[in-house]
């Protein structure tokens, strides 16, 4: 987000080419919209006829990759019971209620501490961690604007287009020890696993969310990808091979997917999953690892 937001302030092109796909994405084809989106973040031509790379092959998967479970897959509703009968119901995290408008919401029935987030996009995540002192009405007010959002057009990402877009609570969960709630990220190629960043310092509110990556074997790698580095090393989960063997499970059959996994306390949950990690449209540094990753993705 940060390079984005450089390039955006010193390049007018750059600038000009953004604005015109916020304001016009409709008319554009999914292909044409991508090719664009890539010129404009990443500097060169995407290549779909032979694609090397991760970030490449994301695009040609989601314009080629169309199988229609991937829609439950993503919906983080839907979801659950999909993962409950794959690797079992107590990694699940509860939903405690939903609704389909956020006047609807009654936190009355809610615990003192929990969580509200959109099933089909990304960010609209509220916690509350005490509802005497819960502002209901600003939570609102952000749910309600991202329920009227279709996260398909940001980066036809199509898995998303088709969602019915729902609010939903869940539980809070933190881990006490950390006083965070550690994001473990696996990147899984048709039931095989090859690497996983860690995002921490995800409940701060005065420090950048840090991503940390890790072979199998959780040796540290030498690889940022929109987010630095955390300053303290992150350690290997307790849930650390439980979280690989579920990720096999889950990724078979699939090209690429994302299985994220929290820890806290001690036991694991699942969290979501996602097909086209930053999108597609985030450089890896150094390059050679976006070629590294790529060679795990089979295009048939």
């Amino acid at each position: 987000m940060f390079h984005k937001l450089k390039r955006y302030l010193c390049n007018p092109k750059f600038a000009l080419g953004c604005d015109l796909i916020k304001k016009h994405p409709n008319w554009m084809s999914d292909r044409f919209f991508i090719e664009t989106e890539w010129q404009i973040l990443m500097g060169y031509k995407l290549n779909l006829k032979v694609p090397k790379t991760f970030n490449e092959k994301l695009q040609y998967l989601k314009l080629y990759d169309r199988n229609p479970l991937y829609t439950k897959l993503v919906d983080k509703v839907l979801v659950k019971d999909w993962v409950a009968e794959k690797i079992g119901a107590e990694y699940i995290i509860p939903t405690l209620a939903i609704w389909e408008c956020a006047e609807d919401i009654d936190i009355s029935q809610l615990p003192d501490q929990f969580v509200l987030k959109c099933n089909h996009d990304c960010g609209s995540i509220i916690i509350c961690k005490d509802k005497s002192t819960f502002d209901i009405t600003k939570a609102k007010e952000k749910l309600s604007k991202a329920l009227k959002q279709n996260y398909y057009w940001n980066s036809r990402e199509w898995v998303y287009k088709d969602i019915r877009p729902l609010i939903f609570a869940e539980p809070y969960i933190i881990d006490y020890e950390k006083n965070d709630l550690p994001d473990y990220k696996f990147f899984s190629f048709d039931g095989k696993v090859k690497v996983l960043f860690i995002a921490t310092e995800r409940a701060s509110k005065t420090t950048e969310v840090r991503f940390d990556f890790f072979d199998m074997d959780f040796n540290h790698l030498n690889v940022e990808n929109g987010h630095p580095n955390a300053n303290k090393t992150p350690k290997k989960p307790k849930c650390f091979d439980r979280m690989i063997r579920s990720s096999e499970i889950l990724s078979r059959g699939i090209p690429h997917v994302r299985c994220d996994f929290y820890e806290a306390n001690g036991k694991m949950y699942f969290g979501e999953l996602t097909f086209y990690h930053w999108s597609g449209f985030v450089p890896f540094q150094p390059y050679s690892f976006d070629e590294y990753l790529g060679d795990f993705i089979r295009i048939k």
